[in-house]
């Protein structure tokens, strides 16, 4: 597995941006497809954008956060991003980035088996 850590986090108001990091260490970095999932309080963890790994970096996005969100990723900072822009109040919850070991994209959260523990976006409208 690789050991994720989240930051970034906070509390914005309606139309602000934040940007989202993901320390990785363990298993190599580049050699792993990264994810941003959601869950806000009382719904299901949700896919939010997925990057593939190393050079072709294919990206996929939820239609919730397509245009607003950027995922992106420095293989040699073994980091990944997640730039958020004219966030809404609905963009409100725990962010958590996930790793597999596939160089094929997913959005299904049961295909990724290493998770950071989340971080805070909440939203004020």
């Amino acid at each position: 597995q690789v050991q994720l850590v989240e930051s970034g986090g906070g509390l914005v108001q309606a139309g602000d941006s934040l940007r989202l990091s993901c320390a990785a260490s363990g298993r190599s970095f580049s050699r792993n497809t990264m994810g941003w999932f959601r869950q806000a309080p009382g719904k299901e963890r949700e896919f939010v954008a997925a990057i593939s790994w190393w050079s072709d970096s294919r990206m996929d996005y939820a239609d919730a956060v397509k245009g607003r969100f950027t995922i992106s990723r420095d293989n040699a900072k073994n980091t990944l991003y997640l730039q958020m822009n004219s966030l809404r109040p609905e963009d409100t919850a725990v962010y958590y980035c996930a790793a597999r070991t596939s160089s094929i994209l997913s959005r299904r959260r049961n295909e990724y088996d290493s998770w950071g523990q989340g971080t805070q976006v909440t939203v004020s409208s």
